[in-house]
C-alpha cells in the first residue's frame, strides 16, 4: 500500500480559465505551497483554482479558489483582488488562518478539549468582530452581489455539506421540503442554526440529520439599502433577509476588503 504523501511531497495543482491569468500559476504554486507546513497531518492534495469574471465592471474580477485535502479533510478557502497577484496575496492570508485553524480545532478534538470559537460567525447572538474585515468609511463601499452556490433545491445536510466544502460561514439555498429561501450559519448550541423567510411547520422540512436550532423569526422584508443600515446598526457580521424588491431570500454581508456582498438564490 502506497503511503500517504506528506506536505514536502506535493506539488500544488494550479488551474485557470485561460483569462489573462498565464503568468500567474507559478506565483500561487509558491505562495499557497509555502503555507502546507501548517497542516495538522499530511498534505494529500492541494489545489487552486484561478478565474478571472468577464465584466470589466466588476471592481474585483480575479477569484483565487484554494482547496486542501489534510489527511482527508478538506479545508477550503477563497479570495478576489483587482488582479491574479491580488487574489493570490489575500488568498494566502485566508487559507493561513484557516489551516491554522483546522489545526487548533483538531488538537481541542484529539485532546478532547473544548476549542473557543472566537472567529465564529454568529447571526443575533454574538458582536461581530469588525477586525475580520477591511475598515473601509462607509460612504465609500460598493454592494458586489453573486449568486448563490447551491442552485437546486437541497435539504439541510446536503446544505452543511456544501457549508463545509466551501469553507463558508454561512449558506443560502433553498430548502428541499418547504420550497423556500433558507441560510444555514455556525451558531447555537448544537454549532448550526438554520433560518428560513417564514419559520417551518412541525415535519415541513425535508428530512435530516444534522443537529441544529431553527430560528422562530421570519426574514425581515428588506431593500438592498435598509439591509445595509440594518446590518450597520446592529453590527452583524451578516443579515439573511427577504429581498423586497424580488421576493426572495438574500444574505448580506462584510466583505473582507471593506465592501458589502450580497449573495441572491440562483436562478
Amino acid at each position: 500500500m502506497t503511503p500517504p504523501r506528506t506536505s514536502s511531497a506535493v506539488t500544488v495543482e494550479v488551474s485557470t480559465d485561460g483569462r489573462e491569468l498565464s503568468h500567474a500559476p507559478d506565483y500561487a504554486r509558491r505562495k499557497i505551497g509555502a503555507l502546507l507546513h501548517l497542516a495538522h497531518g499530511p498534505v494529500l492534495s492541494a489545489h487552486v483554482r484561478l478565474t478571472r469574471h468577464p465584466d470589466p465592471a466588476v471592481p474585483y474580477p480575479v477569484t483565487a479558489h484554494a482547496d486542501i485535502d489534510v489527511d482527508g479533510r478538506l479545508v477550503h478557502a477563497h479570495a478576489d483582488g483587482e488582479n491574479s497577484t491580488e487574489a493570490i496575496d489575500r488568498l494566502e492570508d485566508r487559507l493561513a488562518h484557516r489551516l491554522e485553524r483546522a489545526a487548533e480545532h483538531w488538537e481541542a478534538r484529539r485532546g478532547r478539549m473544548p476549542a473557543t470559537e472566537p472567529h465564529e460567525w454568529r447571526h443575533q447572538s454574538e458582536p461581530a468582530r469588525h477586525d475580520s474585515w477591511y475598515p473601509r468609511p462607509e460612504a465609500d463601499r460598493e454592494t458586489i452581489p453573486h449568486f448563490s452556490y447551491t442552485p437546486h433545491p437541497c435539504t439541510v445536510d446536503e446544505a452543511a455539506v456544501d457549508l463545509g466544502r466551501l469553507g463558508h460561514e454561512f449558506q443560502l439555498f433553498t430548502e428541499a421540503g418547504t420550497g423556500r429561501d433558507a441560510v444555514l450559519y455556525r451558531a447555537g448550541a448544537t454549532g448550526f442554526r438554520l433560518a428560513l423567510l417564514t419559520p417551518p411547520a412541525a415535519g415541513e422540512l425535508a428530512r435530516f440529520r444534522l443537529p441544529l436550532t431553527i430560528s422562530a423569526q421570519p426574514a425581515p422584508l428588506l431593500s438592498t439599502a435598509e439591509a445595509i443600515v440594518r446590518l450597520n446598526d446592529l453590527g452583524l457580521p451578516f443579515l439573511f433577509h427577504t429581498d423586497a424588491e424580488h421576493g426572495r431570500g438574500a444574505v448580506l454581508y462584510h466583505r473582507y476588503d471593506g465592501h458589502y456582498g450580497l449573495i441572491v438564490p440562483a436562478e
